[in-house]
């Protein structure tokens, strides 16, 4: 079979004004073309739609992954496609992939086999520039702070309190924690620092959040560095930094249009990890996409108690959009893996292991279903090498929960082998379940309390305990006002637990929260959980060492 990177190169691609026009409706004068294939949809004329109905809301979620994920992005795409073949206007609204995990160990984000987006090879790579400019952004605030320190510190800010990270995007251990300014007087006021991952920073989320220039200025203002010595907030804005940053996001803001390889309108925009950030597109291309589209399909990451949980108490409660549905996408490999089945015995078949891990998808679903309160359907991302036995019995397991399940090929067969997914989706839109809609928690509980509940209702955890440092700091930012603010839980993917070997459904363990950090201007509050980092290191293989560039200019080994 062809690789990704094959079938994407061999597709024939429409130009993307093209498809806006016929699709979308949207005149080439409203669009900012980066080549044939991708362009940006000027912000104006988006706000120009804001009279116009939202289509239907599906958000695209799964039970806990193997290390190589479920499928998430395809299942998204083939969705769309699938509802495009039908005769209806869909759309897919997708996060940027980071290039650390194109180049580390997981691979890029732009589907895969024949449920892709495409240009491929642009979205994976440097795309329309996005994450360069929130890089800039970003460590042009960083700049700014040590120049403060180096002229004066009229503020009075404590050193020891600055902890505006810098950030690159690519996976870098060693630059998680450094000291700048050493080398004398003219480099500036030495002090610890450190970089993240640019898709692990407030200013991604902010990015994500955001629905106007007025409002991304305003929320990069609110971003606080670090404290003055009597302990008050010292602000982006007080720097006089929110006007520039502001500056070099302007573009970026507009979402990037591209297609799958059927040639469904799809936005790619923004690109927080769920595991250390809140995982979810932009507002602003999801609430554009509902005014252009009858139906969007949008992904959030990793597992439901993660990605779906930042989705429904983060984006939701700050945007007011509501999922109309919900697909949650599980494979046998996965139900395997959670049923006690290492990595290299995942292709044989276990009927056993597939009923012991149902406990993980089971929890998902009853987590989506009576804690978020969103009908869902699930989507049984079929490998080749599943047998019927395998498959069968999923889906009588998962139906005995009440819940309707769909085999789905849409890899190997594209938008066809989503259509009895597609028309479930349509039935369960149609005929909703009396569910309600639903916050974890209640904007008004405190921080800590916050924690708890999400640690109880959707994780299993019997306690919730701190860092002395993370304490305090929690403490301090109840004192400073920030109590009413949601909560983001940075951890493992692969676990309801802080221990990513714990698998199924654990109850009883222990949620510790090692550090927690303010995003002011995003709007939450990042609580970092067990070895969870905010800056990823490469695996011993990474897969930098198989992508390569041919004597004749193509690009081969991105997957």
């Amino acid at each position: 079979m062809l690789s990704d990177i094959e079938i994407a190169d061999a597709a024939e691609l429409r130009p993307v004004v093209d498809v806006a026009k016929e699709a979308l409706g949207i005149d080439p004068a409203h669009l900012v073309p980066y080549g044939h294939h991708k362009a940006k949809v000027d912000l104006g004329y988006l706000q120009s739609l804001d009279d116009r109905p939202l289509g239907k809301l599906i958000l695209m979620t799964a039970m806990s992954p193997t290390p190589a994920g479920e499928g998430k992005t395809t299942t998204t795409v083939g969705l769309a496609d699938a509802l495009s073949a039908l005769g209806l206007s869909s759309m897919a609204c997708l996060r940027e992939p980071s290039m650390g995990p194109v180049f580390g160990m997981k691979g890029g984000a732009a589907g895969g086999g024949y449920a892709q987006v495409v240009p491929m090879t642009d979205i994976n790579l440097h795309f329309t520039g996005d994450f360069a400019a929130l890089a800039a952004a970003n460590n042009l605030l960083a700049a700014l702070i040590d120049n403060h320190l180096q002229h004066g510190n009229t503020l009075g800010i404590d050193v020891r309190s600055v902890d505006w990270k810098r950030v690159l995007d690519l996976n870098d251990r060693a630059l998680r924690d450094v000291v700048v300014g050493l080398g004398g007087t003219p480099n500036g006021y030495p002090r610890e620092d450190g970089f993240d991952i640019v898709v692990a920073s407030e200013l991604m989320a902010i990015f994500c959040l955001t629905e106007s220039w007025a409002d991304l200025k305003r929320r990069i203002g609110d971003i606080v560095i670090g404290y003055t010595r009597d302990k008050t907030p010292v602000t982006a804005r007080e720097l006089d930094a929110h006007g520039a940053m502001a500056v070099l996001l302007r573009d970026a803001l507009a979402p990037n249009l591209v297609q799958t390889l059927e040639h469904t309108p799809a936005f790619v925009h923004g690109g927080p990890f769920a595991n250390i950030a809140h995982g979810c597109s932009s507002v602003v291309a999801t609430r554009a996409a509902l005014r252009l589209a009858d139906y969007v399909v949008t992904e959030a990451g990793f597992g439901a108690d993660l990605g779906a949980e930042k989705f429904v108490d983060i984006k939701c409660r700050k945007s007011g959009l509501r999922p109309d549905a919900a697909v949650v996408v599980a494979t046998v490999r996965a139900l395997k893996f959670h049923g006690g089945v290492e990595v290299p015995d995942l292709a044989s078949e276990d009927l056993g292991a597939i009923e012991r891990g149902m406990e993980n998808l089971a929890r998902h679903l009853r987590n989506v279903r009576e804690v978020y309160g969103i009908p869902c359907v699930v989507a049984l991302n079929r490998f080749p090498g599943d047998t019927d036995a395998e498959v069968a019995r999923v889906v009588e397991l998962v139906e005995a929960l009440g819940v309707r399940t769909y085999p789905a090929t849409h890899f190997a067969d594209g938008g066809a082998g989503a259509t009895d997914l597609a028309n479930g989706v349509l039935k369960l839109l149609e005929n909703a379940e009396g569910l309600k809609f639903s916050f974890t928690y209640p904007d008004e509980l405190p921080l800590k309390e916050k924690a708890e509940t999400i640690a109880h209702r959707l994780y299993g955890a019997s306690i919730v305990t701190w860092d002395n440092k993370a304490k305090r700091r929690i403490e301090r930012l109840e004192k400073d006002g920030y109590g009413g603010l949601p909560v983001c839980i940075a951890k493992t993917q692969y676990s309801f637990s802080t221990d990513a070997t714990l698998r199924g459904a654990p109850t009883g363990h222990d949620l510790h929260v090692r550090e927690v950090r303010l995003s002011a201007g995003a709007g939450f509050v990042v609580l970092v959980c067990g070895d969870v980092m905010t800056m990823p290191g490469l695996p011993v293989t990474p897969a930098a060492a198989r992508i390569d560039l041919l004597d004749d200019g193509t690009i081969v080994g991105l997957s």
